[in-house]
């Protein structure tokens, strides 16, 4: 299996047993580009779910056997990654095809059809396309106005609830850790902490909505140190419980976290 590193390349998990499809993924997604996962067996595709971000999920169902359909059923299990499935789509495909839209798969990738289009059909429904097209701006009620914690912001979104560190915020903006979160906390404004914090948590209630995850594995794959750490964070930043974050929509969880809990108390 690859090695997973720490990367911010989106990450997309292949489950491929023929050299066809193999080939398909790797002239559609280059490695400069997405940190690809290559699992070997329905277990192994699981494990991945439960300890890294996953973006997409690419299925080789060209000649499935029974392990292959338990690797396709997590669709079901974690729906913020969506599933395709590789195929020729011959007419001994059409029962296949059927079964896995059934699953909740997004859509086919089709051999001799869509190898230049393949990336242009996964890269709009990624979990980090999808996750910055929903917080491109800031919301009205942050009071992030500025040129400055505008820039930031997206590059705090831009890592999907990744773990992004001030000094890595600083580099990318151009200045000193120091001036960096003593002017985006202007009057009004969170702390540039507490936004950090928003953001990961925002990730967290997308992914706590997924069947397949506890607690343990949304704390392990955004780098929280425990789930009692992303319990305590979740009660600082909205003043809910993590079991809860399944039930709220992103506005909801911006609006709790605007009401008080925008700057830290020391």
């Amino acid at each position: 299996m690859t090695a997973v590193d720490g990367s911010n390349l989106p990450s997309l998990v292949v489950h491929l047993q023929r050299d066809k499809a193999r080939a398909l993924v790797r002239g559609a997604f280059p490695r400069r580009k997405w940190k690809i996962i290559s699992t070997r067996s329905s277990e192994e595709l699981e494990a991945i779910f439960r300890r890294v971000l996953v973006d997409a999920a690419i299925i080789d169902l060209g000649s499935p056997d029974e392990d292959t359909w338990k690797a396709a059923a997590f669709a079901a299990e974690f729906p913020s990654a969506p599933f395709f499935a590789i195929m020729p789509l011959r007419v001994s495909d059409a029962p296949a095809a059927s079964r896995c839209m059934g699953l909740g798969f997004i859509d086919l990738i089709i051999e001799g059809i869509d190898e230049n289009a393949a990336r242009d059909l996964v890269h709009p429904h990624a979990f980090a396309t999808r996750f910055r097209q929903a917080l491109g701006e800031p919301p009205n009620n942050l009071g992030l106005t500025t040129p400055l914690q505008r820039a930031a912001w997206d590059v705090i979104v831009a890592h999907s609830g990744r773990p992004v560190t001030t000094k890595e915020l600083a580099k990318s903006v151009g200045l000193s850790r120091e001036h960096l979160s003593r002017n985006f906390a202007r009057p009004g404004a969170p702390n540039l902490k507490r936004v950090i914090d928003l953001v990961r948590l925002i990730a967290a209630a997308e992914l706590a909505k997924n069947p397949g995850h506890d607690i343990r594995d949304i704390a392990r794959i955004l780098d929280f140190a425990s789930s009692s750490h992303l319990a305590v964070t979740a009660q600082r930043i909205f003043g809910t419980r993590p079991a809860s974050l399944a039930r709220l929509r992103t506005t909801d969880l911006i609006d709790r976290f605007a009401q008080g809990r925008t700057r830290s108390r020391t």
